[in-house]
This record gives C-alpha cells, sequence and structure tokens, in this order.
C-alpha cells in the first residue's frame, strides 16, 4: 500500500516535510515501517495550493527517490496547504493518470487502501455516477473512482457525509455482487481550505494515520506513517475516524458508512 503526508498551516517550503526528514516521504517510498509493502515505488505526486482557487499537481510515474525534479520542486516551492504521496499498486497500471493526487476543481484527494474485489464491482460503481462526474474519470484506479463517488455524493457541500454515502456504496455494491464487503480507506482531501482525512476498514486492520502539530510553520501535519520519530509528537488517530483540520484547529469525530449510521439511529 501508499504513503502520504498533508500538511495545513502558515506556508513553509515542501522540503521541511517531504525530504529533509529522517524518515521523510522520501525515505518512506523506499523503505517504509508501518506499511505492508516496504516499497512504494510506483509513482508519486505533489498538489499544493497558492494564490489560485485550484491546487498545482505534478505526478510522474518515476520512484519518488529517484526524480530529481521533485527533489527541486520541493526545495523551491512554498504552501500553507500540500498533499503528497508516494504509490505502491494495488492495480491499475503504473501510469501518471493512476498517480495521487487526483483533481476536481478546487478538490485533491489521496489515498491508500484498497477495495477488495474491485474488478468485480468496478463496472457498477462507474454507472451510479452522473455523467458530468463520470467524464472527469481518467484513471482506472479504485482510488480515483472512489473520489468521484464522493464528488457525486455532495463533496463540496458536505465532505463527512460524502465520504461516508460513498463508503456505503461500495459496500453494498460488493454486496450485490456476492462479495463479502472489504474495504481499507486512509485518504485525505482538501478544497484549499480545510484538509479532511477518514481512516477506516471493514476488519480490524485500518492502515495508519497520525497527526502532529509542528514546531516550524506553527502548522499540522497529516500522515500516514510519522516522518521524525526522534522529535515528533504524534497522535495515531483511532480506526472509524473523520479529521477536520482548519487553521483554527483540529477535529477528530467517528466514522461510519451510512447505512450503519442509519441503523444505529432507529
Amino acid at each position: 500500500m501508499c504513503r502520504w503526508a498533508a500538511y495545513l498551516g502558515e506556508a513553509v517550503f515542501l522540503e521541511d516535510i517531504l525530504t529533509a526528514p529522517c524518515h521523510s516521504l522520501i525515505a518512506q517510498s523506499h523503505c517504509a515501517q508501518e506499511a505492508k509493502s516496504p516499497t512504494n515505488g510506483d509513482g508519486f505526486g505533489l498538489a499544493w495550493y497558492g494564490d489560485r482557487p485550484e491546487p498545482g499537481l505534478y505526478r510522474d510515474i518515476l520512484p519518488a527517490w529517484s526524480d530529481p525534479n521533485l527533489k527541486s520542486l520541493c526545495r523551491q516551492i512554498k504552501s500553507g496547504l500540500f498533499l503528497a504521496h508516494v504509490r505502491a499498486s494495488t492495480g491499475g497500471a503504473t501510469s501518471r493518470m493512476n498517480c495521487h493526487p487526483f483533481i476536481s476543481g478546487r478538490w485533491s484527494f489521496m489515498h491508500n487502501g484498497q477495495i477488495g474485489g474491485f474488478e468485480k464491482i468496478r463496472r457498477a460503481l462507474e454507472n451510479t455516477l452522473c455523467d458530468a462526474v463520470f467524464d472527469q474519470r481518467e484513471g482506472t484506479t479504485d482510488s480515483e473512482l472512489f473520489f468521484l463517488l464522493m464528488i457525486d455524493e455532495g463533496l463540496a457541500g458536505d465532505p463527512q457525509g460524502a465520504v461516508s454515502r460513498a463508503t456505503s456504496r461500495v459496500l453494498d455494491a460488493s454486496r450485490r455482487a456476492g462479495l463479502e464487503p472489504a474495504l481499507k480507506l486512509t485518504a485525505a482531501f482538501s478544497d484549499g481550505q480545510a484538509l479532511h482525512a477518514v481512516r477506516y476498514a471493514t476488519d480490524a486492520h485500518a492502515p495508519t494515520l497520525y497527526t502532529s502539530a509542528l514546531r516550524k510553520g506553527g502548522g499540522r501535519c497529516i500522515v500516514s506513517e510519522p516522518f521524525d520519530r526522534e522529535g515528533g509528537d504524534w497522535q495515531a488517530i483511532p480506526p472509524s475516524s473523520f479529521v477536520t483540520m482548519t487553521r483554527d484547529g483540529i477535529a477528530i469525530r467517528p466514522f461510519a458508512p451510512a447505512s450503519a449510521r442509519l441503523a444505529l439511529a432507529l
């Protein structure tokens, strides 16, 4: 599975988070310590926000550790909100269109996880998208399709509800296909103002998620794996949680698929 890191706060150079720390995302691309696969060499990507409403985007299929352009960009670009991802494919070819983050308008999204039995339910899920959202499909991954399901479920107005309803659509499609639902979902996404994240799995093994306030820049990171094990004060996010970070603080709330939430309310 993949590794990723996101930051929100005062503008800092991307290298302060992504390349300079001892266990940076670049180091994790070839030596992750808390992932099923220690090597994440199937491409990488950056999405960063600046003076325009939509994010900048840079993705490539090279391993992150061997791309000098990535290191140069991280050294030069300053941003107060950015997302970065290194990929270990669980399905889909190694191509730029399959590298995270994915972009739609002002929204950016990246994912560590997997939809179990995806090839058996992919067509059914794609058919549920409205035409305008389906037309945004560029790659072949389950991650991009989940992002589009979120958009279709009203991401712009209700981020947590959109993720909850998209999750329910995936689980329902699995059941209709005669499969036991198997979803691992640890994702981060942003509209350029707030930074959201979710940690959920249908089993007891949700992919890891941590957050920490940073001394430099006065901001906060949310990551799949800590990048500074010596000086960081990392807080593990519990499974079945939804995180919202703004420049005023952080909120962590319980998360469940929409159908499960409705059942609990009855």
